[in-house]
């Protein structure tokens, strides 16, 4: 991976730890505040799209047209999976399934699907960085994933997973085979959401205002800070960064979250998230070095 294309990633990283952060202090807000916030990152990152659109997006093909429609698509249906997932299973159960899943068979679709070549250091840094997401979502009780009542939130992790790696390798095709540009990517994903999150906000428009009191200054910094985090992550794509590399070095937000819910936070950290940290840690140097 290339110096350019690894601080991309890392200062997508630190971009998605840091939205997620301070989403949680406006969790209980609900659809609510995801609407608010995705209704800022529309606003806030049109100039930018019209520019790209008028200067640098100059030609279009039904692929590329097919290629954001696909990805829009994915988008949407893995947002409304890890919703439903929530809801049928504990979070501790699906979320690390799911970031665990999501660059394992991210890579492995990169390398049957994108002929990217692989190597002892990528797939060694690829299972450091899973074994460390596990690690550091269930504290160390891997044991508790192969429970008979964990097995519902496994099999939507699973499918959440799966998802996560299907719009990765969509949008690492668009971006670098077709050169789509990435905040246009990534804007059409966020505004094709951010509408179909309307009806249920206009349903009751005085209620949704309510909710949102104070907590605008947020959805302003997050709409800036959430797409941020991806747009880097595809143009670390468009420089030539492997996928193989890619998916698995964006969970270094984990290590950053842990660290933060540490000292920020002070959130208790036992043996298994402080070794997880380690792990990611590892896998980060073991793919930045392939």
């Amino acid at each position: 991976m290339s110096s350019t294309a690894l601080l991309f990633v890392i200062a997508a990283a630190v971009a998605h730890a840091s939205w997620n952060l301070l989403a949680k202090r406006a969790a209980h807000v609900g659809p609510t505040f995801v609407f608010a916030y995705g209704l800022c990152c529309t606003i806030l990152y049109a100039p930018w799209v019209l520019w790209v659109l008028v200067f640098e997006q100059n030609e279009w093909s039904w692929p590329i047209v097919g290629c954001i429609a696909l990805s829009g698509t994915v988008h949407l249906v893995y947002s409304l999976c890890l919703q439903r997932g929530y809801q049928l299973a504990d979070l501790s159960v699906v979320y690390p399934i799911a970031r665990g899943t999501g660059p394992l068979l991210a890579t492995v679709g990169a390398l049957l699907l994108l002929d990217e070549p692989a190597t002892i250091r990528g797939i060694s840094g690829m299972l450091c960085v899973v074994a460390g997401v596990l690690l550091i979502a269930t504290q160390g009780q891997l044991r508790r994933l192969l429970q008979p009542e964990a097995m519902v939130g496994v099999r939507w992790g699973a499918l959440i997973g799966a998802l996560i790696a299907a719009y990765t390798l969509v949008d690492a095709y668009g971006v670098k085979t077709l050169l789509i540009a990435p905040v246009v990517y990534d804007w059409a994903t966020c505004a094709t959401r951010t509408l179909l999150l309307l009806p249920h906000t206009a349903r009751q428009p005085r209620q949704a205002w309510a909710a949102m009191k104070g907590y605008w200054p947020l959805a302003w910094t997050i709409g800036v800070l959430s797409p941020m985090g991806y747009i880097l992550v595809l143009y670390a794509l468009r420089d030539g960064a492997p996928v193989s590399l890619v998916a698995p070095a964006r969970e270094m937000s984990m290590l950053l979250v842990t660290l933060a819910g540490l000292y920020l936070l002070r959130e208790p950290v036992g043996w298994g998230r402080l070794v997880g940290c380690g792990g990611i840690a590892v896998g980060v140097v073991l793919l930045a070095s392939s």
